[in-house]
């Protein structure tokens, strides 16, 4: 279990790196100050960097003999991916959720940090400072939103089921032949914005499930307890939960219960019978 210290502590430290490093810059980036990494979708800026450098600083100090996989350290040195699978306590870290937002200057854009041990997560904070919401979860101890209580519920009888799915430009064709099924009767699809607020949306009961093609483990960690422990579920195509440190059989889903993440995969698998 995580100690109240140790998660207001957290709290504190995403709190300032987002008011000293992130929103300062927030409406106010020169053209210098953003650049791409992998392509056109996937920037990165002066306040990703600040930030993630400002909180690798703040919560190994925290938790001494903690290491950190933070989105633009691995960039720089995907060694460093190999924490997930160590020993050590591990923070990971997307200081910028939903950069593409931020650099248009929208505000649904959030710091994403989870504190994980051996493969498991064991508390997440989720902090959108443009629209001042903070949800934090413990595992076994339940998730929070600006201190009320997070329940996912599930969907209405007979509603259509509302999905936020990957940009195309994130998926290999297999994965975008397995999302196009998602266009069927009953469901709802649309492009996520940044996944940390998909989560969130989840785990508020605004949003049926998700269905991502990617696995980097600082836009999933987070959100993904957060789903868990206000009641909700996810599982890859095997039929697992997902797995931070890799190796996931993708697309995965993430739903406000278990009957709605059934009938997600149910539609990402159903060509599989038929191409054996």
């Amino acid at each position: 279990m995580v100690e109240e210290k140790l998660s207001a502590g957290v709290e504190e430290a995403v709190r300032k790196a987002a008011a000293e490093e992130i929103m300062p810059r927030w409406q106010q980036l020169a053209a210098h100050e953003v650049s791409r990494k992998t392509g056109p979708h996937d920037l990165v800026t002066v306040a990703d960097r600040q930030a993630e450098h400002h909180l690798s600083a703040s919560l190994t100090a925290l938790l001494p003999g903690s290491e950190l996989v933070g989105e633009e350290g691995v960039h720089e040195d995907p060694d460093r991916l190999a924490a997930l699978r160590g020993d050590a306590p591990v923070w990971i870290v997307d200081p910028i959720d939903g950069t593409r937002q931020f650099v248009r200057g929208e505000p649904g854009f959030c710091t994403l940090v989870a504190l994980a041990h051996r493969g498991e997560v064991l508390a997440s904070w989720t902090f959108a400072p443009a629209s001042g919401l903070l949800a934090v979860a413990v595992r076994g101890a339940g998730a929070r939103l600006n201190g009320r209580q997070l329940t996912a519920g599930a969907p209405a009888p007979g509603a259509d089921l509302t999905v936020a799915c990957s940009h195309p430009d994130f998926t290999t064709a297999e994965q975008k032949q397995a999302l196009s099924r998602l266009w069927s009767p009953g469901i709802a699809p649309r492009p996520c914005g940044s996944a940390g607020l998909e989560y969130l949306a989840v785990a508020r009961g605004r949003l049926d499930a998700t269905a991502f093609s990617w696995e980097h483990s600082w836009d999933h960690a987070a959100g993904l307890l957060l789903v868990e422990e206000a009641g909700g579920t996810h599982a890859t195509l095997d039929g697992v939960p997902f797995r931070i440190a890799g190796g996931n059989a993708l697309p995965f889903t993430a739903a406000r219960d278990g009957r709605t993440a059934q009938r997600i995969l149910g539609l990402l698998t159903a060509g599989q019978a038929e191409s054996v």
